[in-house]
């Protein structure tokens, strides 16, 4: 059984910055991609970045330059830098894994919980 935690959300302003965690357990290291969603309230669920095997890594257009994505292999761990936050990056913040790499959210198996991210202006 896969099992996805994630921490590190909080109450930030603008411009300020983040870096949520999420560690995994129950699966080898280097068979899933893993990525991050975020969905606030009253909106769809909303791709970020993803990272694959590999370490390949991609990013929605909203985030690039500002977010990073990586991996501590020997901590099973993938983290989310998030820099110079908007207030409209608001949300509760996911991490998935899946066996296809993609930005779309039915294509990942396993879930966390979330954690919550609030930036005020």
């Amino acid at each position: 059984q896969v099992q996805l935690v994630e921490s590190g959300g909080g109450s930030v302003q603008a411009g300020d910055s983040l870096r949520l965690s999420c560690a995994a357990s129950g699966y080898v290291y280097h068979t899933y991609c893993m990525a991050w969603f975020r969905q606030a309230p009253g909106k769809e669920r909303e791709w970020v970045a993803r990272i694959n095997p590999d370490s390949i890594r991609y990013y929605a257009d909203s985030v690039k330059g500002r977010f990073t994505i990586s991996q501590d292999k020997s901590r099973n761990t993938r983290y989310l830098q998030m820099n110079r936050l908007k207030p409209e990056e608001t949300g509760m913040y996911y991490c998935a894994a899946g066996g296809l790499c993609t930005s779309n959210p039915t294509h990942f198996d396993y879930w966390g919980q979330g954690t919550q991210v609030a930036v005020s202006s």
